[in-house]
């Protein structure tokens, strides 16, 4: 029996490297605005996920978040500082997951930096609130699952595969190394 990739016409896997990983990051993880952000990774056991928001994803690649100090997840990461973010930009497309390890920090001026009005939901005194921190997770390993040419093609691939048979994916998906 041939698998699906075997009877796909087109190229549809791709790995990056380097700054094309790095552009691919920081597109689908902007795309998605919210991820899974698993922990307890490394113990053997179920991991945890709860969603977050990721403040900002930087030129290196890194992704930012803030988060109470007394919250489970910096508790975790103290014992475990490995990730898996598990990102979706859209409902068929734009998949991404990462693994990596993270750091807390309370650097004033990354608050500064990464703070919105609607994060006061969670620290009710503003960017000054004692209990916020600074998580920044640092990649080591992904894999993404995407379109090559956008969502109406991919979609317009679909119908005209249902109606010949064929299979006509447009999908593309491969490693990620930063």
């Amino acid at each position: 029996m041939d698998s699906i990739n075997k009877r796909q016409p087109e190229h549809n896997m791709e790995n990056l490297g380097g700054s094309e990983a790095a552009q691919k990051i920081k597109e689908l993880a902007e795309k998605a605005e919210v991820c899974f952000f698993c922990t307890n990774i490394a113990s053997g056991k179920p991991f945890n996920t709860r969603p977050m928001s990721a403040q900002k994803v930087d030129e290196q690649v890194n992704i930012w978040f803030l988060s109470a100090v007394d919250s489970h997840k910096n508790d975790e990461l103290q014992q475990d500082p490995y990730v898996q973010l598990l990102f979706q930009g859209s409902s068929h497309t734009d998949f991404m997951t990462l693994w990596g390890t993270c750091s807390i920090n309370r650097n004033k001026q990354k608050i500064d930096e990464l703070w919105e009005p609607l994060v006061k939901v969670w620290f009710t005194e503003g960017k000054d609130d004692p209990r916020i921190t600074v998580i920044r997770f640092a990649p080591e390993d992904g894999y993404y699952w995407d379109t090559k040419h956008g969502g109406m093609v991919a979609f317009a691939k679909m119908i005209a595969g249902a109606i010949t048979g064929t299979t006509l994916d447009d999908s593309i998906e491969g490693n990620l190394k930063p």
